[in-house]
């Protein structure tokens, strides 16, 4: 969830089934504008220009952060998906307004806010408390979040889910299929479906606001001995299938701690680097969205704050068992068996090996020296990045090679991508081999 600081009144949530097809079809027009005048451009300056080259200019990423935004729900929460793992692949320009899906939502007006909670807590559901807020304190893409105490003196964070949500579910996955398909970023070939499937079937999952109450309380007990950390406490009086109510905890975004000592900054990413090897390894439970509003601090007390287990998931044995195999690898220094763990994984396709196993042989080989070196992993010194994200680029554009690794390695991935940009942002510097080390049975220096 995001900071609502610009005063911003608000648009209604488009909930209809019409309507909310209305929205894409105005986006895919307007998309089909900016692309005719961008060809139109790059043929008057003697370019041939691909499809791909007319579609992701500024101002098209901006009508799809914008409309994307509007809409809400599922629509939006692909974009955060796709703009969160596409990391620092985009060009600064497409990353800083796709970022924008990821900062915030346009809030309800007060009016579609009162119909919503009149609907969950009946027409007089205002005298059970001593203060609501009407102006959101956060606003995300399936819902927004307003503080308030009640009549005996608790302080609540209560997220209320946007109108129409659950139910457009289906259909804005598919619509957003659709709009990657005619716009040529998706081979014809590339069987999406499982993934589709799955997409949707968790993004009901995180509509059903008493599954995500109970998920946090399970969350909670997990890490009752961390003291580390602190997971809001469930208000179940309040809370129905579209209103999530939880305690209200006083903290910042962990961004705000970027102007930390470098000390505190190291032992904040240390905490969540450590946490996602614990779910993945020990608590075999992940929170799967690393979207950086999800995570904050309190610096009174330096604890993180969690927040948002909509997209909590079990991790299954096998997943566990692919990444132990690929880390123990990696910090054995045995790029072959990086290779072969990798495929095993599904993370590389049989097809992108036989065409570039010498590029993904070099790609390894980076990886590898640089998972061999002792002492803690500089997270803004990119320069490894860079070459590794340059070689990849090469395979990545031969869309004869795509295809889709496994669904629960995908969610894992995101979380685990997620976590080492937010390590970025802190500009920390964290022994990271040695956690993982730990986790995966092996000693700091390797077999």
């Amino acid at each position: 969830m995001s900071e609502r600081g610009d005063g911003a009144k608000g648009r209604p949530v488009p909930s209809g089934r019409l309507s909310r097809l209305g929205q894409f079809g105005r986006l895919a027009g307007g998309l089909a504008g900016g692309m005719l005048v961008e060809g139109a451009r790059r043929l008057a300056d003697g370019e041939r220009p691909a499809m791909r080259d007319m579609l992701l200019t500024p101002g098209n990423l901006l009508r799809v952060a914008d409309r994307l935004s509007h809409l809400r729900g599922a629509a939006m929460k692909l974009g955060q998906m796709i703009s969160m793992d596409a990391g620092d692949a985009l060009p600064p320009e497409l990353a800083q307004l796709m970022a924008r899906l990821r900062a915030s939502a346009d809030p309800m007006p007060p009016v579609q806010l009162q119909r919503m909670l009149a609907a969950e807590w009946g027409r007089e559901w205002r005298i059970r408390f001593q203060r609501f807020d009407d102006r959101p304190i956060a606003a995300a893409s399936i819902g927004q979040v307003h503080r308030a105490m009640t009549l005996d003196g608790r302080e609540l964070a209560i997220k209320v889910q946007y109108p129409g949500v659950r139910g457009s579910i289906d259909a804005d996955v598919d619509n957003v299929a659709t709009l990657l398909r005619m716009s040529g970023l998706l081979p014809a070939r590339l069987d999406i479906a499982p993934l589709l499937a799955e997409a949707k079937a968790q993004l009901h999952e995180e509509t059903d606001y008493r599954r995500e109450g109970a998920q946090m309380e399970a969350y909670g007990r997990l890490l009752a001995d961390r003291d580390a950390f602190v997971v809001p406490t469930l208000a179940p009086d309040f809370t129905t299938d579209k209103v999530l109510a939880m305690s209200f905890v006083e903290s910042v975004p962990v961004e705000d701690m970027v102007g930390a000592p470098q000390a505190e900054r190291d032992r904040i990413a240390a905490l969540l680097i450590e946490l996602v090897l614990d779910e993945l390894f020990r608590l075999r439970v992940m929170q799967t969205d690393p979207n950086f509003a999800n995570f904050r601090y309190q610096p009174a007390t330096g604890k993180i704050v969690l927040l948002d287990f909509g997209a909590t998931r079990p991790v299954s044995a096998a997943t566990a068992q692919a990444y132990r195999t690929l880390l123990a690898a990696g910090l054995s220094g045995d790029g072959g068996a990086v290779k072969k763990a990798a495929m095993d994984a599904g993370f590389l396709g049989e097809a992108a090996v036989r065409r570039h196993e010498v590029l993904i042989d070099r790609m390894i080989g980076l990886i590898v020296s640089e998972a061999s070196k002792a002492g803690p992993f500089d997270f803004t010194d990119r320069r490894v990045l860079a070459l590794v994200r340059d070689q990849a680029a090469t395979v990545a554009g031969d869309r004869e090679t795509w295809h889709v690794p496994p669904t629960d390695t995908l969610f894992v991935q995101r979380k685990i991508s997620g976590i080492a940009l937010l390590a970025a942002r802190l500009e920390a510097r964290v022994d990271v081999r040695s956690m993982v080390a730990a986790h995966v049975g092996m000693g700091p220096g390797g077999l």
